[in-house]
């Protein structure tokens, strides 16, 4: 991993700023590109500030993944050995009602970078995919066999990318492709200076819990307490934010040290889930204040159960979540107990 000089698109983001910190841990060069939609120049501020001495091995450009000259203009600048993609958007809810500002946003982002990356000569990638492109689970564990059939304009434009980088691969094999399928990303830097900052209303259900129990937000809604789970709520699979991290240096680190790679999905899960009501009761713990909750009817196209099978990622990556719901909560309690209105 040392000095490998690693493109990061969208690394002002929650998961791209903690995994640019650990590319830099790992001896790596940096150089982010992000248009600020849903980032804060505070963030890349704090970032500089956690990196102390590696601060100097990292770099920002501000631009645009829509517009193909801001892509090009950044890869030629220098020789780019590979490139983490996570610049997009990311909530179901939202690409619902906006359907065409993801399949802008995240798939002509995506046709854009490709081509730019052709352009350049940069051929290894790793790719911020979601388990969504599973749809609803026909079995879980989720494993990466399962069928893919999105069920969100997100999931679908995560799927479609999916699929633009298997056609790449299957047209030139010098691509080097790992696609890396997230469960629910949670929890916040060790040190509590950076974490998730959601613009408006939270789309996930912990940094909604977050603002209930600081006080911004009246109560949450727990949509169906009806179901075949141990406490009536959904269960998902909850990974924090500093193992999503390292699994995407575990990523980097393989396509530069295994052969014949190809365009390969691995889940980055825990392998275990928790309920809506679990979460809550841990939060709660971690920060020592009441979540307000009223328990409200099912929400149309949400999953009884969703977790991940990891044994793919552990076996061929080496990778292992490390974190447990404890952490996660703790260091997010921490992040929103000295942050409490993030970035502003």
């Amino acid at each position: 991993m040392k000095d490998l000089n690693v493109f990061v698109t969208g690394g002002v983001g929650f998961i791209g700023s903690h995994t640019v910190l650990v590319l830099l841990e790992s001896g790596c060069r940096v150089t982010i590109i992000d248009n600020m939609d849903n980032a804060f120049p505070e963030a890349y501020k704090r970032m500089q500030d956690l990196a102390g001495d590696r601060a100097s091995r990292m770099q920002f450009i501000q631009g645009d993944l829509r517009k193909f000259e801001d892509i090009d203009k950044a890869l030629a600048k220098e020789k780019f050995d590979a490139v983490i993609h996570f610049a997009g958007r990311k909530a179901v809810g939202e690409s619902v009602k906006e359907p065409m500002l993801y399949y802008t946003h995240n798939v002509v982002s995506a046709v854009n970078l490709i081509e730019a990356m052709r352009k350049n000569n940069v051929k290894n990638m790793v790719f911020s995919s979601s388990c969504t492109v599973y749809g609803e689970p026909q079995k879980v564990p989720l494993d990466e066999t399962h069928p893919l059939k999105a069920v969100s304009p997100y999931g679908r434009s995560k799927l479609i990318i999916e699929d633009m980088f298997r056609d790449v691969y299957a047209s030139d094999k010098s691509w080097r492709i790992i696609l890396l399928r997230y469960f629910n990303p949670v929890g916040a830097h060790p040190s509590g200076k950076i974490g998730e900052h959601p613009i408006g209303i939270p789309n996930n259900l912990m940094p909604y819990i977050q603002q209930v129990v600081l006080g911004q937000r009246e109560f949450l809604s727990v949509y169906g307490s009806d179901y075949d789970t141990r406490d009536g709520t959904c269960i998902r699979d909850y990974i924090h934010v500093m193992d999503l991290a390292d699994g995407h240096v575990k990523a980097v680190d393989k396509l530069f040290n295994t052969n014949d790679i190809g365009c390969i999905a691995y889940n980055l899960g825990t392998g275990n889930g928790s309920t809506v009501l679990e979460m809550i009761k841990a939060f709660e713990k971690a920060s020592g204040k009441e979540c307000k909750y009223k328990l409200v009817p099912r929400r149309g196209g949400d999953a009884q159960a969703v977790w991940a099978a990891t044994e793919v990622a552990e076996k061929e990556l080496g990778w292992t979540a490390k974190l447990n719901v404890v952490d996660m909560c703790k260091d997010q309690w921490s992040w929103a107990s000295k942050y409490p209105r993030g970035y502003e």
